[in-house]
């Protein structure tokens, strides 16, 4: 009976815990899609031309541009640790007669402007010559909250995407063209965590300057980052988690919950059972 009673506390205590963080994460807001008016109003109808100028747009955020066939298009986006971004981008082409096919790419650069590999998706797509518009799309890896110096891992803070055509026959340079560029990110969960985090999240500035910094002949490594806009703007809405929490905490509870009441159980096994048998009385 008293091992019956120990258990059973202790299942009940389990219980309690587990309750509560249960509590706690269905009461956690979660972020919902932006499907109404005012954010397809707040949508970026421009596109940057370079790294520094990129826009910066927001997850389910769908991003339009006008430009012309040979423009390189810039756009840059938050993305955190734990989480999978998924670039799409789609370029209608002009109705006037081109003279050939066309070849168009889709790049997405971490921070560090290093070009990150694409897990699924076509990246690069040739367009015929009669074809109205070409679909281009960009699966990332896992963002990790930290990596080791070497490594091209991805890691936490804003994404540069580019969009631009890389082959074509040169009669066609100029013609207009529309792109709509979109990202949406889905949280991986606790088992693609990592121990240890950045200090920081890689944001570089990001330009706001009008047409008279843009006339700047001075080499764009030289240019100042300090007119652009802060870091705050390219953070995601609920701020950077810096991969300080993931579900792996609750399997570790559960872990350790599990590893105690085994231990008590055992405990309690081998005291009843090294006990000597009681003969009565009598016998």
């Amino acid at each position: 009976m008293r091992t019956l009673r120990t258990l059973t506390t202790a299942a009940l205590a389990g219980a309690a815990l587990f309750g509560t963080a249960a509590t706690a994460l269905a009461e956690s807001p979660s972020p919902s899609p932006s499907t109404g008016s005012d954010d397809a109003a707040a949508a970026p109808t421009e596109a940057g031309t370079s790294f520094r100028t990129a826009t910066v747009i927001k997850p389910d955020q769908r991003a339009t541009a006008d430009a012309s066939t040979g423009d390189y298009l810039y756009w840059v986006l938050p993305v955190d640790a734990g989480q999978r971004a998924t670039v799409k981008a789609e370029v209608k082409l002009p109705r006037s007669a081109r003279h050939g096919t066309a070849t168009w790419q889709l790049d997405v650069y971490d921070g560090l402007r290093r070009r990150q590999d694409c897990q699924y998706g076509a990246r690069t797509r040739t367009a015929a010559q009669d074809a109205e518009s070409v679909e281009l799309s960009c699966t990332l890896r896992t963002v990790r909250a930290w990596s080791e110096p070497w490594a091209n891992d991805p890691l936490p803070g804003g994404y540069y995407v580019r969009l631009t055509v890389a082959d074509l026959p040169k009669d066609d340079l100029g013609l207009p063209v529309h792109a709509e560029v979109g990202a949406t990110v889905a949280d991986m969960g606790g088992a693609h965590a990592v121990d240890g985090t950045l200090g920081a999240p890689l944001v570089p500035g990001v330009s706001t300057a009008g047409p008279e910094d843009e006339e700047s002949t001075a080499p764009e490594d030289e240019q100042s980052a300090a007119p652009g806009k802060p870091a705050d703007l390219i953070a995601p809405d609920g701020g950077w988690s810096s991969g300080g929490w993931s579900d792996r905490w609750l399997w570790t509870a559960a872990g350790g919950l599990l590893a105690a009441l085994a231990g008590i159980a055992g405990y309690q096994f081998t005291r009843g059972s090294g006990r000597p048998s009681r003969v009565p009385p009598g016998a």
